[in-house]
């Protein structure tokens, strides 16, 4: 059985990863990692590579940046000439990019067979080009692989049959956990000179909240405020960079006292800045469960989820993009000091077992078609 595993930006490879090990327990499996090369990721994600353990991409599209239209249809292209060469048995992709979608129109049409992990998730808002990614490559694929009930539920809602559904877990916790304790070596920390739970992680990169100067100016008062109270470490992502220098807002940042702007950071210093931060303010989704597994605070800066488990049994709250109500909310935060941010009890599943349930997912679909 031949498997193609599809990845294009960083937080892909936390979830294909745990795969690409739990497939080398199978003889009966061939896998091979296809990187689409999704804008400048492919630097940003080297150091992921060596750290995660991940092998040189058996493919890569080097499809660079543009926009949706162009990245969607340059995908398509280059994908469909890796699948008449390779003819595999299934594609698996993961979470909601335009890569993912892509590839699960061209697989679907070439009558290839399409597993999705991350399916399932919603946050109702068509004016995420995610959430258009998400519904979409749901609606094709032919195994849907959920990282929660919800995202079952959601499915069903939408006319999915429950035969084509599967409840795995969380594949990024697979990740987090395996290297949870590697990650406690690095040096981040006494490299800024700080101290664990006393500052705060920030990562922003949406373009509704960095793309539009009035936004991005709001979060730069935020950080000016805030960072008065107590440490804050941003490791900028190069969208947001570029953003506050065209705005003329990048000098103020680098004046900003106890503000750290790093470049962005390698998963070991990135998981160790989570698990001893006091608090995280974020736009990620990713974030949003790896803080939720470790058991950290976590505000988010959007105006809805798509993972809500992460709020309802996690330590995630929604606060929205209002300057004012974000730092009412982290006010608040840094007055609880580190009261509660032990470990809680985690979402089902969200346990480090995903990818084998994953992987079982499949090979049962194979036994029971032959």
């Amino acid at each position: 059985m031949k498997i193609i595993n599809v990845a294009s930006a960083r937080p892909n490879f936390m979830k294909v990863a745990p795969l690409l090990e739990e497939y080398k327990k199978h003889e009966n499996i061939e896998a091979q990692l296809l990187h689409t090369g999704q804008h400048y990721d492919y630097e940003m994600s080297k150091i992921f590579f060596d750290e995660l353990g991940i092998p040189a991409p058996d493919h890569h599209l080097g499809v660079g940046s543009g926009t949706h239209a162009e990245q969607t249809a340059k995908v398509m292209v280059e994908f469909e000439k890796v699948l008449e060469k390779e003819q595999p048995d299934w594609v698996v992709v993961v979470g909601d990019v335009n890569p993912t979608m892509a590839c699960t129109i061209v697989a679907n049409k070439m009558g290839i067979r399409v597993a999705h992990v991350e399916a399932g998730l919603r946050s109702y808002d068509r004016s995420m080009p995610e959430e258009i990614n998400r519904v979409l490559t749901d609606s094709i694929a032919d195994l849907l692989l959920t990282p929660s009930i919800d995202g079952n539920m959601n499915l069903i809602e939408e006319g999915i049959p429950q035969g084509n559904i599967r409840f795995v877990g969380n594949i990024m916790i697979d990740t987090l956990f395996s290297m949870r304790k590697r990650s406690a070596e690095s040096t981040i920390l006494s490299d800024l000179g700080l101290t664990a739970k006393e500052y705060v992680l920030v990562t922003l990169h949406r373009p509704s909240n960095v793309d539009q100067k009035s936004t991005l100016g709001n979060f730069v008062d935020i950080l000016e405020q805030t960072s008065g109270k107590l440490p804050m470490v941003w490791p900028v992502h190069p969208r947001s960079r570029n953003r506050a220098q065209q705005f003329g807002f990048w000098e103020r940042l680098q004046g900003i006292d106890r503000l750290h702007l790093l470049e962005p950071v390698g998963y070991l210093d990135n998981v160790n800045l989570m698990n001893n931060a006091r608090l995280v303010l974020t736009d990620s989704g990713g974030i949003q469960e790896e803080t939720t597994a470790l058991g950290v605070p976590c505000l988010t800066a959007r105006e809805n989820t798509e993972r809500p488990i992460t709020i309802t049994e996690g330590t995630n709250t929604l606060v929205g993009t209002d300057k004012e109500t974000i730092l009412e909310h982290l006010d608040k935060r840094l007055q609880d000091g580190v009261a509660g941010t032990q470990e809680l009890p985690r979402p089902l599943y969200w346990d480090g077992q995903t990818s084998k349930r994953i992987v079982e997912a499949i090979t049962s679909i194979e036994r029971n078609n032959s």
